[in-house]
């Protein structure tokens, strides 16, 4: 039975939306009364996701009848007909969800979510997070994953052949990343599911890493620009967004797709750059484009062979890493104003900012001799030499052109922060808890798909939020009993972590 305090907890979410009640008003009024209402439809939902049951109706079902009898007396799922107590049947909450299924794909476009669906998402997983940390944090880490759907789907040969169509018309083929041994990708059938994770700013306490806006597009809708409208509707209700953390997926596409958007929203760019974009980029007004900054022409060739580190990388090589993205940060030509309303920007060269001695620049050679020196600047000097400063527009790096200097430790330490989506996304495809792998779900489409999702999702985070709380209350006694916080255990075990327990036990 599930427990009266989580029963109130989801209730409490599904209030605080608001979006049962509208749900209720715009469905039609059939030729008699619903015994489920909406608002209990989704408190069965969440109640056997809760449970780490399926998403399927035949759970829904089960979940409401073994209510409490107070309870199933206060939700409708008992009532008194003709004197006579009348539970709750199965084909009721088929009934109900088909309703809702039906009003909420209004508006449907090719691929994308409808806008009441949309509008679902966002109240619901908004409401599953506490005020108090609502304005916790401004950053948010975003990724999609493949959701495969229940449905099989069927070839153009077999249709020519006379088969019946997919019992799925909305999902369609994508790639996602093999699991066998040598296999980089592989392809399935169904959506992909986008979420943007809370994170914490850099600087700042930890935060629960809850979910805060989610997408579900087909296949055949590339889902980072699709993530654009999220993200602007999110910022539309008030909520001020700062970092947008991601992978190298969201970093090679077209600027107008998501860079540049989000620039506009006001948020700090923290992503992986693609190798296709990384190095030298061409120039603009002489300077060199590299790696999303603006460098001097002058810069030496040896600091431009500098890379991300690879995962093995050794203290050592960290630490050369480290230092060579220092030094060609004294090279940077650097902002010297924000962005006006266009996009545009105001630079300057190093040594007039101090960083390097140049003799094109008479005032930087008064500098320490502990600065780097240009001995030999360009014979033909380019305008960010001869100006004092240089205009660069929002065209000039638009794609890679980021918070912190890639790949220097400060972008390491900042880019760090994105496997909170990651979690994310095990969290709800761990097969010891919701597991939305094919068959979740058994309803088809986009819609009662997202549905169940977004039940999920929230689920998730209400379990996300306890796990931080019970956290932070151990690490309060520990730190009142004079001992240190706890810390996560290392899970991750290397060749040499195993040879060294092995040598150690002998």
């Amino acid at each position: 039975m599930l427990e009266a305090n989580y029963l109130t907890r989801i209730e409490e979410v599904i209030d605080a939306s608001g979006i049962t009640s509208r749900i209720e008003e715009s469905l039609s009024i059939g030729p008699r009364p619903r015994q489920l209402c909406v608002r209990t439809l989704f408190i069965g939902i969440m109640a056997a996701l809760g449970d780490n049951r399926p998403g399927h109706l035949t759970r829904v079902h089960e979940a409401l009848t073994g209510l409490s009898q107070y309870d199933q007396r206060r939700l409708g799922v008992l009532i008194e007909v003709n004197g006579l107590d009348h539970l709750l049947t199965y084909r009721q909450v088929e009934y109900t969800t088909h309703r809702v299924v039906v009003t909420l794909s209004n508006g449907a476009e090719n691929g994308f979510l409808p806008g009441d669906m949309s509008t679902v998402v966002d109240a619901l997983t908004e409401a599953s997070i506490p005020a108090l940390y609502k304005k916790s944090s401004t950053s948010l880490a975003v990724d999609w994953t493949d959701v495969e759907s229940y449905a099989n789907p069927v070839s153009a040969k077999e249709l020519a052949a006379g088969a019946l169509p997919s019992a799925d018309p909305d999902a369609s083929w994508g790639h996602r990343r093999g699991d066998n041994p040598g296999q980089s990708d592989e392809v399935f059938f169904g959506y992909y599911l986008s979420l943007a994770t809370m994170v914490q700013d850099e600087g700042k306490s930890k935060v629960p890493e809850v979910v805060r806006r989610a997408n579900l597009t087909t296949c055949s809708v590339d889902p980072v620009p699709a993530f654009v409208p999220v993200l602007r509707n999110l910022r539309a209700s008030g909520v001020v967004i700062g970092d947008i953390l991601a992978d190298s997926g969201y970093a090679h596409r077209i600027a107008n797709n998501w860079a540049l958007p989000l620039r506009i929203m006001g948020a700090n760019i923290v992503t992986d750059l693609h190798p296709s974009d990384r190095g030298c980029q061409g120039t603009f007004g002489g300077a060199i484009l590299f790696n999303g900054n603006l460098y001097c022409p002058a810069t030496p060739q040896a600091l431009f062979s500098i890379g991300p580190l690879p995962r093995q990388a050794s203290h050592q090589d960290t630490v050369e890493n480290d230092e060579k993205s220092t030094e060609l940060a004294n090279y940077k030509i650097s902002p010297i104003t924000s962005d006006d309303q266009d996009g545009y920007y105001r630079a300057s060269c190093p040594a007039t900012q101090g960083r390097v001695r140049c003799p094109l620049k008479e005032k930087s050679m008064t500098l320490g001799f502990n600065c780097p020196e240009i001995s030999q600047p360009p014979e033909h000097q380019p305008t960010c030499c001869t100006q004092a400063t240089l205009t660069v527009p929002p065209s000039v790096n638009a794609k890679t052109r980021q918070k912190h200097d890639y790949p220097s430790a400060a972008h390491r330490l900042s880019y760090s922060r994105r496997t909170a989506v990651e979690r994310s996304n095990s969290r709800i495809k761990d097969a010891a808890t919701i597991n939305i792998s094919k068959g979740f779900c058994r309803l088809t489409g986009q819609v009662p798909l997202m549905l169940f999702l977004v039940c999920a999702i929230v689920v998730r985070n209400l379990a996300v939020i306890d796990a931080f709380e019970i956290h932070q209350q151990e690490n309060s006694r520990r730190a009142a009993e004079g001992k240190a916080p706890l810390i996560r255990k290392k899970r991750r075990r290397s060749l040499t972590d195993l040879v060294t327990e092995v040598a150690s036990s002998g």
